[in-house]
């Protein structure tokens, strides 16, 4: 929800291109995952991660002049969209040195939230994983659950470790765009529920067209990339959340106008940027998530989530997602729901979407897109996304404070955490806490059942 895109993150010359620079070899830092059948039954994948395109230098193809400076276009190589494309170049990234991603141990990938570099500093990152040099590995997660570990005890209020999919193409957007000559391999074709307008690059082409953005290194042109998006976990020490957003398109669009939902065409978009989400704070359990609750965020857990399928198949129809949590050999359910109107349970179903929105006064955009029906047919082909993030749109007030700001915290739905409304500004925390950090590890999918061992 809300997810300010990659844009406001960046230092000024991290920009996307679409052709291969050759200044610095691309190597993409190693991932494994596993496989199961059964509990104890895996096979380990030799994935790795690529770094989003929107974090990478960007560069006229015949030397070194950036294309994108500040929050500005390099009017000379990008008159437009498609010439854009065809002048720039991105390069390979230095996934330590400018990044701060590194790899503490097999199967583990740390992400550094701020990372002092030569060119200055770079804020947040965004990787996806790799099946091969040039393809995302591709999930298909009905009647799956999909394991991992985290460790976000570095990771402070208004910072976001996100875990998720999204429904992007395997190869990048390389086949179907023209003007794509980089593909998976440099992370492109990215897209979400939001439907965000500061993607550089959309469909092969520059999003030169309407462009604008401030002093430092945001800005938004006239289009954005949509498509469906299963948000895992989305988290800090203090708060967590996870939530389907459905779309009425069934692959990465490419917006404009009124279907990209920017301000009071929020519930004409062609996603669904709200979603359905499960936050154990915001329904009414503030004991089970945080340091020393029940779920204790001061050491690491695992996180495992479930895709229930009406008739145990996996062509079935999504019926409600799952999930618990183990640490310390300990199996622990997902909080039960305590908010009036809404029945106590612990997963999301249709039925708990509904009687959510009625009971917060929320639009049920959800349901209005397909509900869990279309959240299951996209959820056959998703590429896993791994980041870390500050929001310069609404300081991560969604996720772990009183949200809307100006409503009242004690109206049901309007508190989702302890934090300090404040705590998320983004110079506020940029400034505060430039070493946070989070660590996921350990990643499994497998048959219900099959990926998790408790003592």
């Amino acid at each position: 929800m809300y997810r300010a895109a990659a844009a406001t993150l960046l230092f000024a010359s991290l920009v996307l291109g679409q052709q291969v620079g050759t200044n610095t070899p691309e190597k993409h830092p190693s991932m494994p995952i596993e496989v199961c059948t059964a509990p104890g039954s895996c096979t380990k994948e030799n994935t790795e991660v690529v770094l989003d395109a929107n974090w990478r230098w960007t560069h006229v193809t015949t030397g070194y002049t950036n294309c994108y400076t500040g929050s500005s276009w390099n009017a000379t190589a990008c008159p437009d969209g498609e010439t854009c494309a065809a002048n720039c170049a991105i390069d390979g990234a230095d996934y330590e040195k400018t990044y701060g991603i590194t790899t503490p141990s097999s199967g583990a990938l740390k992400l550094k939230f701020v990372t002092k570099n030569d060119n200055g500093q770079n804020v947040g990152s965004r990787v996806y994983l790799m099946a091969s040099a040039d393809k995302y590995r591709m999930f298909n997660l009905l009647n799956k659950e999909f394991t991992f570990d985290v460790d976000v005890s570095n990771l402070p209020c208004g910072l976001n470790g996100a875990v998720y999919f999204s429904e992007m193409d395997e190869d990048g957007g390389l086949s179907r765009f023209s003007g794509n000559k980089a593909g998976a391999k440099y992370g492109t074709g990215y897209c979400d529920s939001q439907c965000p307008q500061d993607i550089k690059f959309i469909n092969g082409a520059a999003n030169v067209e309407g462009w604008g953005g401030d002093s430092g290194d945001s800005g938004a042109g006239k289009y954005g990339t949509c498509c469906a998006e299963m948000d895992i976990w989305e988290a800090n020490m203090d708060a967590t959340a996870y939530t389907p957003h459905v779309c009425s398109v069934n692959e990465q669009t490419r917006c404009e106008g009124a279907d990209c939902g920017a301000g009071d065409d929020r519930y004409s978009s062609l996603c669904d940027k709200d979603g359905c989400d499960f936050n154990s704070f915001r329904l009414g359990n503030q004991e089970f998530y945080g340091p020393e609750k029940t779920v204790d965020t001061t050491k690491p857990f695992t996180i495992v989530t479930q895709f229930v399928t009406d008739d145990g198949t996996d062509t079935g129809t999504l019926k409600s997602i799952n999930r618990f949590y183990v640490q310390d050999g300990k199996v622990i359910p997902n909080s039960q729901v305590v908010v009036e109107g809404v029945d106590p349970v612990n997963n999301i179903s249709d039925e708990f979407c509904t009687q959510q929105k009625t009971a917060f006064g929320d639009n049920n955009y959800f349901g209005t897109l397909g509900g869990m029906a279309a959240m299951g047919k996209s959820l056959e082909k998703m590429v896993l996304v791994l980041s870390v993030w500050d929001d310069h749109a609404v300081s991560m007030n969604w996720l772990d404070s009183n949200f809307p700001n100006d409503a009242d915290p004690s109206k049901p739905g309007v508190s989702r955490g302890r934090c300090d409304p404040e705590a998320g500004l983004p110079a506020k925390v940029e400034a505060a806490h430039p070493d946070a950090s989070v660590i996921y590890s350990n990643i499994k999918l497998g048959a219900i059942n099959s990926t998790f061992a408790a003592n």
